[in-house]
């Protein structure tokens, strides 16, 4: 019986050692695919020259002549990818696309804040605009309220989550976490895990940045819903704060945007760690999609109606296709659904 206890326990140790020798190859292998030395065919040549050895590696480790050079050696090709992966660093100065190549920075007076660079393009289409930003002060005082802005373009599970911050006035500013790319680059998903990414808070006038998604992109086309987040004022404030204070952080040093753990909805809820009662971590922010379900789960959006009759309310594309450039953008796309109005008989994202 200890003979059969100790093999299995042998047996288990090598299942996990050879896991983890799995695991570190596969990471070895797209990081050197994704964020290596040289240009792009360089990086593919050595992407697969570490597959290879990393599959020898794997066929060594049975035998126990080989096992311990075949891993010691693949140990070392690890180490030095570790070491040139961990000494990437971010950088402001690069040939940013357009979009992105002016960053926001705000000014910061007790509760008086000029936020400056506010993005608020002229669209003619996704990809043809003609850039403009301005410059607004805004008393912290008289902000009224936070909204999440839920954007779905391929099913329920994912989506683009940013928020917008109300004022008394009338005025709106959001705020959108994305990513901060270079001319050359498109956005990959397994790029942004491996530091390929600056990390860039979109701050601008919802006539860009709602508009942009609702009026402009088409393929694939998207759908926004905005919905009110419920709370004490105070904590909206504070988590406009916590907001400007990461704005002027990354103008001074930047920081990489990581797909799982530095993304748009991760960094929405890091920032509101700064309010007591915080919504607790959940899958369910990963998978960003369901976001405003989570929230209204907790109580945080209306609850007077079922979620489905909410989200019916919040989808926002019909009003903003009628709202398009007017200065009024901003409450149109919020005005109450009249009973019985139709605004989408299926509403995308559910």
């Amino acid at each position: 019986m200890r003979r059969l206890v100790v093999r299995c326990a042998c047996a288990m140790a090598w299942a996990g050692l050879f896991v983890l020798m799995l695991a570190i190859a596969v990471w070895t292998s797209l990081v050197l695919l994704y964020a290596g030395p040289f240009g792009d065919e360089a990086r593919r040549v050595l992407a697969m020259l570490a597959a290879a050895l990393g599959v020898a590696m794997l066929l060594a480790m049975p035998a126990a002549r080989w096992r311990w050079t075949a891993m010691t050696i693949y140990l070392a090709i690890f180490g030095a990818t570790v070491a040139w992966w961990a000494a990437l660093e971010p950088s402001n100065e690069r040939d940013w696309q357009t979009d992105v190549a002016v960053l926001p920075r705000a000014e910061i007076n007790g509760d008086i804040v000029t936020v400056r660079n506010i993005r608020n393009f002229d669209y003619r289409s996704e990809t043809d605009y003609t850039p403009a930003y301005y410059d607004k002060r805004f008393d912290v005082r008289e902000l009224q309220g936070v909204d999440l802005i839920a954007v779905y373009w391929m099913g329920p599970a994912i989506a683009h989550v940013f928020v917008s911050f109300a004022f008394s006035d009338g005025n709106h500013l959001a705020v959108s976490i994305e990513t901060r790319k270079e001319k050359t680059e498109s956005y990959s998903t397994l790029r942004g895990f491996f530091r390929q990414y600056e990390l860039f808070y979109v701050v601008a006038d919802e006539r860009d940045v709602i508009r942009l998604r609702t009026n402009y992109r088409k393929d694939p086309p998207e759908h926004v819903y905005v919905f009110r987040v419920y709370g004490p004022t105070e904590n909206a404030r504070r988590l406009f704060r916590s907001y400007m204070a990461k704005i002027n952080g990354l103008h001074a040093q930047p920081e990489f945007y990581n797909t799982l753990t530095t993304n748009c909805t991760t960094n929405i809820w890091f920032h509101s760690e700064t309010n007591p009662g915080h919504v607790p971590f959940s899958w369910k922010i990963l998978a960003s999609g369901y976001v405003p379900e989570y929230l209204y789960q907790l109580g945080r959006l209306d609850t007077s109606k079922s979620f489905d009759e909410l989200k019916r309310q919040a989808y926002a594309n019909v009003r903003a296709h009628a709202a398009d450039q007017a200065a009024d953008f901003s409450r149109r796309i919020r005005a109450p659904v009249p009973s019985g109005a139709r605004l989408d008989a299926a509403p995308p994202g559910r």
